[in-house]
């Protein structure tokens, strides 16, 4: 399967460290029957790139190296990393969530680790609080130069 979609911008400098830790780990895929990102290897479960659109169904998924992202402006604001991690820029990790496998990396640039299925939680309340966080981290996305 492969499933084609846009960019997020590489040349923006919000995006270099999570453009950094996935490059580290992208691939070509291995063969014709490898779920395919892009010209990438799909890095996140296919189950996780669902989720990450059901959360936030009216914001466009992107691509980095295999691995789908929510982007405002084409700065990353949320990617969907392995079988359950969510990670979404924000200052602080988001207080009422079951905390994600950190990335030390990324951590230090801004990016807070989620479980994204919130096992601990109703279904319903787990997607309104996942949704909500994935919200705000799109809303406080700003490019400086604009």
């Amino acid at each position: 399967m492969r499933l084609d979609l846009p960019p997020i911008r590489a040349e923006h400098p919000l995006n270099a460290a999570l453009l950094d830790f996935l490059r580290a780990q992208g691939c070509p895929p291995g063969g014709p029957d490898d779920y395919a990102l892009g010209a990438w290897q799909l890095h996140t479960h296919p189950d996780l790139l669902d989720r990450l659109a059901e959360l936030a169904r009216h914001a466009p998924l992107h691509a980095a190296y295999g691995v789908p992202v929510l982007a405002r402006e084409g700065i990353a604001a949320a990617a969907a990393v392995g079988t359950s991690v969510l990670l979404v820029r924000l200052p602080a990790a988001p207080s009422g969530l079951e905390a994600g496998t950190p990335v030390p990396f990324l951590a230090g640039h801004g990016w807070q680790a989620v479980d994204a299925w919130q096992s601990e939680l109703p279904s319903a309340e787990g997607t309104r609080r996942l949704s909500g966080t994935v919200r705000r981290a799109l809303a406080g996305v700003r490019d400086p130069a604009s």
